[in-house]
């Protein structure tokens, strides 16, 4: 859907400023996972739209050679932790994001102590599958300590966040619906 917005509108609405949006326009700033959550719930769309190109894929088989990915800037990490200040996490698509889907699904690779900004919450639910390193899943109030093998699954409108507590790669298999990332 085509909403018909300056960019301040849309930065009061997504909680911005207009500056971040004119650089993330023009390519010079990558927004963190959190903000384009909020830029998609302003434009009435979701993450994947913003961020990946047109569905040239029309095979239902995805190679793992061929595998697009997108990469996000981790939130700014705490005072004295040197040496991780620019973690990001990646997500790999499992399948392109195309319109009408009800799954996403991805492979969240997150760098040593790379975190999602703030909780956020949406219309959905989740399901991941923890297949390497360590997950710090946050739920509302409870925080939860995964490890490779474990799993979980929760409605999106509870508040949500999550960061890698290790010095290693962790990497989730995590299923949306509707999409969302």
């Amino acid at each position: 859907m085509v909403q018909q917005l300056t960019l301040k509108a849309l930065a009061e609405q997504a909680g911005c400023s207009e500056s971040l949006l004119s650089k993330v326009e023009g390519g010079h700033a990558t927004p963190s996972l959190a903000t384009l959550h909020r830029l998609a719930l302003a434009l009435d769309t979701n993450i994947a739209a913003l961020v990946s190109g047109p569905v040239a894929n029309v095979t239902p088989v995805q190679r793992a050679s061929e595998r697009p990915s997108v990469r996000f800037p981790s939130a700014q990490q705490p005072a004295g932790r040197r040496g991780h200040t620019g973690s990001s996490i990646m997500l790999e698509r499992l399948v392109v994001p195309g319109p009408g889907q009800l799954l996403q699904g991805d492979i969240h690779v997150l760098e040593p102590l790379a975190r999602s900004d703030e909780q956020i919450s949406h219309a959905g639910e989740e399901l991941g599958y923890v297949l390497e390193g360590e997950l710090e899943l946050t739920l509302g109030s409870e925080c939860y300590r995964l490890q490779a093998g474990d799993s979980f699954y929760f409605p999106s409108t509870e508040p949500h966040s999550y960061r890698n507590p290790g010095d290693c790669i962790t990497r989730v298999l995590w299923i949306n619906t509707p999409p969302t990332f």
